[in-house]
């Protein structure tokens, strides 16, 4: 009697057998023209031999595992959108593979970053402060592969889903219990130019003064990059102007504690000579010295509804909503307080 089943190959047994990568394989089966003809020859003649199913949706066909893509990975902040995806994934049974893509400095880690999601049959992705441009998003979708943007760099696309936070509306809070406290003169740290959350915080910002009746200054704005040190240079400038500013909001709390370093450097001290707000609520804001008031930013939520979404998809289910954006709300703790000199 004939056999009727047989163990399910897999593309590192047509690597092995073909002598050749695992990605060279991936690249046969998704049609790329990047391989040599006798290559691609001997792969397909393989995958036929052994009746190679290709990837599919079918449930049983899954690899169990989402891919979680940063730009960079050196932030406290990433390690919080881990830590949900995570949890999510883990209460599914499923795995998360993360990684980072350069794309600015290194062009072909996008290509690199396919092929190796290819290679190893990712069920989804879920791709963090990036811009799911027309070419990743055709190549997701050849793959079969759903995407969900967390915290998207530029306007939300309506065809991907994608999870965000209040940005403007927490910079209007943080900005308004500073002229609350009687503070005129308010420094702002922006963000990475270009990002859809920073352009929303400093627009927050300038709203927050207009409600108080405060002209916006740009001299009081200096541009940082979401990172301690591009906060503590932005601290040192703001503090140098001939009039500086009482308090000072940065758009992340690395930035603020960069701004913390700057006041300390001036011999001055937080919160009696400069105020200092920031934006996140990341661990070291609590363990920061005085305490950071700050705008929590649910990144652990939104890791988790990014993991959530990505598994409502692949079970054939739209998502909830194509462009979710969670509550911020302001953390008062003891960096701030009334001006010294109203």
């Amino acid at each position: 009697m004939q056999e009727s089943h047989r163990p399910a190959v897999t593309i590192s047994t047509i690597a092995a057998e073909a002598g050749v990568s695992v990605p060279t394989v991936s690249r046969v089966l998704n049609g790329r023209g990047d391989v040599a003809p006798r290559t691609r020859e001997r792969v397909e003649t393989l995958l036929r031999d052994y009746g190679y199913q290709r990837r599919g949706v079918r449930p049983e066909a899954r690899s169990g595992l989402i891919d979680l893509v940063f730009n960079d990975l050196d932030s406290p902040w990433a390690v919080e959108i881990i830590r949900g995806v995570e949890e999510a994934a883990n209460e599914a049974g499923v795995s998360t593979v993360v990684s980072a893509i350069h794309r600015h400095t290194s062009p072909s880690s996008t290509r690199q970053w396919l092929d190796n999601v290819s290679a190893r049959a990712s069920d989804g992705a879920i791709l963090v402060t990036t811009d799911l441009d027309s070419f990743l998003r055709a190549e997701l979708q050849r793959l079969q592969v759903p995407a969900v943007v967390v915290d998207p760099a530029g306007v939300p696309d309506l065809d991907v889903p994608t999870i965000g936070a209040t940005n403007w509306t927490g910079a209007v809070g943080a900005t308004e219990h500073l002229t609350a406290a009687g503070h005129r003169r308010i420094g702002f740290v922006a963000g990475t130019p270009g990002l859809w959350c920073s352009r929303a915080r400093l627009d927050g910002y300038r709203a927050g003064l207009d409600a108080a009746g405060i002209a916006f200054d740009p001299d009081m704005v200096v541009e940082g990059g979401f990172d301690y040190q591009s906060g503590f240079r932005a601290g040192c400038r703001l503090l140098e102007l001939p009039e500086p500013p009482s308090a000072v909001f940065a758009a992340s709390d690395q930035m603020a504690l960069g701004v913390y370093e700057a006041v300390r450097q001036k011999g001055l001290r937080v919160p009696e000579d400069v105020s200092v707000v920031g934006f996140d609520d990341l661990p070291e804001a609590r363990w920061a010295s005085p305490p950071l008031t700050t705008v929590r930013q649910p990144l652990a939520e939104m890791g988790k509804l990014a993991a959530r979404t990505i598994l409502r998809m692949l079970q054939g289910e739209g998502p909830e909503s194509p462009r979710v954006e969670l509550s911020t709300r302001l953390v008062v703790r003891e960096s701030t307080a009334p001006p010294a000199y109203p």
